[in-house]
């Protein structure tokens, strides 16, 4: 089974514990993944001032170090989860309870067999690319005919989960995510897939159950006992509500 590698304040956890759980569970920095221009210090200031409980640090192909995700969860009091986003032929799977990249892992049966060994879980991220045109034709037959030709990937059998409200996807390619994932019949989630510090904020996942960390996370993703948030009219009805179950 996987350890948990994030740490939070006594005062922090009896805060959790009174609410679920917002987290962005799909995030990138700088340098693990070259694509990003977004610090790990930006990524946790910016998500702490969105109002998110904790994020998930799920780098391209490369794994955090464990001792420096603690040290990063200690320095800055907030939940912080280990992850990676790793390239498959079939498309790209957030996957949660592995520590590193072998060789293999971009056939997703392999990632598979390896999360299954260790006890993790996966999500499918952004699963309109490679398939939604948004430029295409958007009548019945031709959306379909793309939808059906998605429901072929394989992938999805090896899924606990889909990303169906992803930040830097358009409103038509969620759609199209949250379309495949009802004909599916999987959870949904929601993430800002962030690259840079405007990334920030937009889409998360709400949790029913409290987690402290990433054996936690993985038992909720199996539960499927949570959904996809926008992160900003989430925060707005906060302000403004004691109690709210959205």
């Amino acid at each position: 089974m996987p350890t948990d590698t994030s740490i939070m304040s006594i005062r922090n956890y009896s805060d959790h514990l009174k609410k679920r759980m917002i987290i962005d569970i799909h995030t990138h920095t700088y340098p693990t993944s070259d694509d990003s221009t977004l610090t790990p210090e930006e990524l946790i200031t910016r998500s702490k001032n969105a109002g998110l409980d904790g994020i998930c640090l799920t780098d391209h192909d490369g794994f955090w170090d464990p001792a420096d995700v603690v040290k990063l969860s200690k320095v800055h009091d907030f939940l912080i989860i280990p992850g990676c986003e790793v390239t498959t032929e079939e498309g790209h799977l957030l996957v949660y309870g592995l520590s590193e990249y072998i060789f293999g892992m971009h056939k997703s049966q392999f990632v598979r067999d390896l999360v299954d060994e260790q006890g993790g879980a996966i999500v499918v991220a952004h699963p309109y690319r490679r398939v939604y045109r948004e430029n295409a034709p958007q009548d019945t037959q031709t959306y379909n005919e793309m939808i059906e030709r998605a429901l072929r990937n394989n992938v999805f059998d090896l899924t606990e989960a889909i990303e169906t409200r992803n930040g830097r996807g358009t409103t038509n390619e969620n759609k199209f995510s949250e379309n495949l994932a009802n004909n599916l019949g999987l959870p949904m989630t929601g993430a800002s897939d962030a690259h840079k510090v405007d990334d920030v904020g937009t889409f998360a996942t709400k949790f029913s159950d409290t987690i402290t960390g990433v054996t936690d996370l993985i038992a909720a993703l199996k539960s499927g006992k949570y959904h996809p948030i926008n992160v900003r009219s989430h925060k707005h009805l906060s302000l403004h509500r004691t109690n709210f179950d959205n």
